[in-house]
């Protein structure tokens, strides 16, 4: 996700207002007037003028004598592929007649009943017509649209739809429990999200009545936004978010490769696109957008660019209530019934089971705990509501504890046992609704009854009949395991001595890499088991995402999972990794071990208590109790400084770092600060080192040069660290909106507070004037020295070293060209121009081919960065 370029500023303004004049950029369309009929026997249809799509009535799925009153693509080979209906959950029979009658009403009657109806009588339409956008609408006199299919939209959302606040996005309805999926804005008590919702039935009847849904994803927070909100497919293949009171910012939910003009406004057009594409909420609850290729392998077909969640266990409701396990490849799933429940009908689907049912008497108080027990499901954990949720008890001493607890309580008919950070947690459930999931680190209870016995899956042995069919088979089957027993015992034996050898054998070599410096070599099945399959998300970045994990000693690390690498054979992988390894200094985040195994590759980091800096010098609601005191900030600049200048000027290969910042200094449970992600540009393609960052209130860290196409040096990273060394000493981000005109661009104010020689008020106010003044205006002189725009001018990381630590006399800094140039243009008129282009972006591309870099290894290829 990232936001859009300048260009947005002008189309996105206009987003509604096209909607509003739709009529007007599309005179061309075919008019259907007052009276015209469509009849569902007859397969007649309303086409736009260039054919793209049809309007009219379509087979339902699997059946020949239903219909639903559909808009699809006209012109495309195979299965009409629906884009708006407007009675997919009521279809209709061959007799039924879709009609704009004389009122300006869009009836739909099945033989004396009015199924769906456009309630547009009181609107004085005058015709109605059918847009190469796929976009349905009614006209008022002078071409004013008064009902539109857009603005009511199914499963599907096309290029150029806008998606509002009061808009959103349904599957149909699931045949087997009557649940359904929505994607719409999620209104949170200060901002707004895209959300993917799973809904319980209608005729459930919750309470509260907000218990009926459960959300299990979102796109990007929109925070303290006048205006309107809207989501929108653009012709260029990427979906976002356009906000603000005149339209004025954007954020990507996916950004296409080919997108180059930034996400465009929505309009009706005419003609018909050069790609089609459409994005669909499917009945699996993934939102998935497709594009239409001509040419798969000799076939024209659908093909799938984007989804927004990968593992389908991911979704809330894709079992109903029972549970989803993934198969090996972790991208199937299979639904399991829960205990007491069995799969019955074609569909295999799990009923609800009666007996998953809180029993209180009129005093509130348990029936017999003869007439229920526990069972117990092992690695699977459930999605729940708050309102769901009894108690949650996190003094439970043993996983069966939790059981016990759900046993006790009258209400309740499940409980949950995990743990949070080593911390074992029970929640206690009145209700089980929005399915379970598997998860190696927790037990799901279920209370069923006594007489019952059921396991997850729908497998009984319930009665005493197949119990003592059970026994039977027991007495004839002991004598043949105990034989194989004794035959397997004496193979172990004699096997023995080899595999404890070769085992013998792995540890000494294990250990020679430990004692030896090297990056342990692990499995895959080993860092899934010290990471608990994965469950426990630290963050992602530019190279993947981060996990935490354990290793068999207690030692805490951070697995990273490598999106993509380069093609590398395993030895040239190993390579790398061991260049890597073999950098050791206390200020860099030191790789612990790797795995290279088929397709997977992971990096093992040791892992940082405290997190990420940023997280300590930004102030946030989430982090608003943290604070770093001045010696603390200070001995994180030189030690950062140390860290860089290693690998510029120590290293065999020198290394250009080229994403200084907050976000990639990682501190101790000291608060010693650690360079990560250095050296992994050789582990990554070119695909992935494309990096897109929205930049929230700051001009970022790129050095110059990246733009003018000067050759790029370890001169880049000074430019970077002096960027970060502003934001440590100011404890904000350089370009901060939510100050004045005076001060909001940070780097300008402190060089003018410094060149008036009061250079306290710069400094963070949080710390209420605890700074040391001399080492104050000790490192503001050197973040200006790093930030010139002159790369012969700003002094090396061993430089920036002795400056900060005294030993070098520095000298007053001349004002950065950039700054110099926002100063003399005047601030308050930047300022001005920032609040009325917000958020706008432009994005420069920028080969690491084309740059000469002094033989060093840069991190990243591509950057965007921000036009002030």
């Amino acid at each position: 996700m990232a936001a859009t370029n300048n260009s947005l500023c002008y189309y996105s303004s206009w987003i509604l207002v096209c909607l509003l004049i739709a009529g007007l950029t599309s005179c061309t369309a075919t008019q259907i007037g007052l009276g015209s009929r469509l009849l569902a026997s007859q397969d007649q249809t309303w086409v736009s003028d260039n054919g793209t799509f049809a309007f009219g009535f379509t087979p339902v799925e699997k059946t020949q004598d239903r219909f639903q009153l559909a808009i699809w693509f006209n012109q495309l080979p195979g299965d009409r592929t629906v884009v708006w209906s407007a009675n997919r959950n009521s279809p209709v029979t061959k007799d039924a007649i879709l009609e704009l009658d004389t009122t300006g009403n869009l009836v739909l009657n099945d033989g004396d009943t009015t199924i769906w109806s456009s309630n547009s009588s009181d609107a004085a339409v005058e015709f109605g017509a059918m847009l190469e956008s796929g976009n349905f609408i009614l006209y008022a006199p002078n071409n004013r649209p008064v009902w539109q299919s857009f603005l009511h939209p199914s499963d599907t959302l096309l290029p150029n739809q806008p998606l509002s606040v009061s808009l959103e996005l349904t599957s149909p309805k699931s045949p087997s429990h009557g649940g359904y999926y929505s994607l719409k804005m999620l209104q949170q008590r200060t901002s707004l999200s895209l959300a993917l919702t799973y809904n319980l039935p209608e005729s459930y009847d919750p309470s509260p009545e907000s218990y009926a849904n459960k959300s299990y994803w979102a796109g990007p927070d929109i925070s303290n936004v006048t205006g309107d909100v809207v989501g929108v497919l653009d012709e260029a293949g990427s979906f976002g978010i356009v906000y603000g009171d005149s339209s004025s910012g954007a954020v990507y939910v996916y950004k296409n490769d080919g997108d180059n003009g930034g996400l465009s406004a929505a309009t009706n057009r005419s003609t018909r696109l050069s790609v089609l594409r459409r994005l669909i909420l499917e009945t699996n609850g993934n939102l998935r957008l497709y594009r239409w290729d001509n040419d798969v392998n000799g076939s024209r077909q659908w093909v799938p660019e984007w989804a927004a969640v990968s593992n389908p266990c991911d979704i809330a409701g894709i079992c109903g209530k029972g549970i989803c396990n993934l198969d090996r490849s972790k991208t199937n799933a299979s639904c399991a019934c829960l205990p007491g429940d069995s799969k019955i009908g074609n569909d295999g689907q799990c009923p609800d089971n009666s007996s998953v049912t809180g029993k209180c008497d009129p005093r509130h108080e348990n029936q017999t705990s003869r007439e229920y027990r526990i069972a117990s499901v092992q690695q699977t954990n459930y999605y729940f509501y708050e309102y769901s949720v009894i108690t949650n008890y996190s003094d439970i001493e043993t996983v069966s504890k939790c059981g016990d607890a759900c046993l006790s309580d009258c209400e309740c008919v499940a409980s949950v046992y995990g743990l949070d950070d080593e911390k074992p947690y029970c929640w206690v459930l009145r209700s089980l609704d929005f399915g379970g999931f598997e998860d190696p680190g927790s037990t799901l209870f279920v209370k069923i009854r006594s007489n019952g016995s059921m396991n997850a899956g729908g497998r009984g042995s319930g009665d005493s009949s197949e119990e003592s069919e059970s026994s039977r088979t027991k007495v004839v089957v002991l004598p043949i395991v105990l034989s194989m027993t004794v035959l397997i015992g004496l193979l172990c034996l004699l096997l023995y001595y080899n595999v404890h050898r070769r085992r013998f054998l792995k540890k000494a070599a294990e250990n020679s890499l430990i004692v030896s410096g090297a990056p342990i070599n692990f499995t895959y099945r080993d860092l899934q088991i010290r990471t608990s399959n994965f469950s426990q998300l630290l963050g992602t970045g530019g190279f993947g995402s981060v996990y935490k994990g354990s290793l068999g000693d207690g030692t805490l690390v951070a697995v990273k999972k490598l999106d993509r690498v380069l093609p590398h054979g395993e030895r040239e992988f190993i390579t790398e990794v061991n260049t890597i390894g073999s950098m050791h200094h206390m200020n860099l985040v030191r790789l612990c071990g790797y795995c290279s195994e088929g397709s997977h590759r992971l990096l093992v980091y040791e892992f940082m208590k405290n997190g990420s800096l940023d997280k300590w010098i930004f102030p946030s609601y989430q982090c608003r109790d943290r604070l770093l005191d001045w010696p603390t900030r200070f001995n994180i600049a030189i030690a950062t400084a140390q860290g860089i200048a290693y690998f510029h000027e120590q290293c065999r290969n020198r290394i250009i770092h080229c994403d200084i910042k907050p976000e990639n200094i990682l501190l101790d449970e000291n608060f010693c600060p650690k360079v990560s992600d250095f050296g992994l540009a050789k582990l990554m393609g070119r695909e992935h080192s494309h990096v897109v960052t929205m930049v929230r209130g700051t001009r970022g860290y790129l050095a110059p040069e990246w733009v003018s196409n000067r050759p790029i040096t370890v001169k880049a990273d000074v430019y970077s660290y002096g960027m970060l060394l502003l934001e440590i000493v100011g404890g904000r981000r350089n370009l901060d909106m939510s100050y004045d005109a005076e001060d909001f661009f940070y780097p300008g104010w402190a060089f003018k507070e410094m060149t008036n020689g009061m250079p306290m008020k710069v400094a963070d106010r949080r710390l209420q004037g605890a700074v040391e003044e001399e080492e104050l205006l000790r490192t503001l002189k050197v973040a200006f020295w790093c930030i010139q725009d002159e790369v012969f001018m700003r002094p090396s990381m061993g430089e920036v070293v002795k400056m900060l630590e005294g030993s070098v006399e520095i000298n007053r800094p001349p004002m950065p060209q950039t700054v110099l140039e926002l100063v003399e243009e005047g601030l308050d008129h930047v300022y001005r121009a920032m609040k009325r282009d917000f958020n706008q972006f432009s994005s420069f591309t920028i080969n690491t081919s084309t740059h000469p870099s002094s033989h060093a290894t840069c991190s990243y290829s591509t950057y965007v960065t921000q036009i002030v």
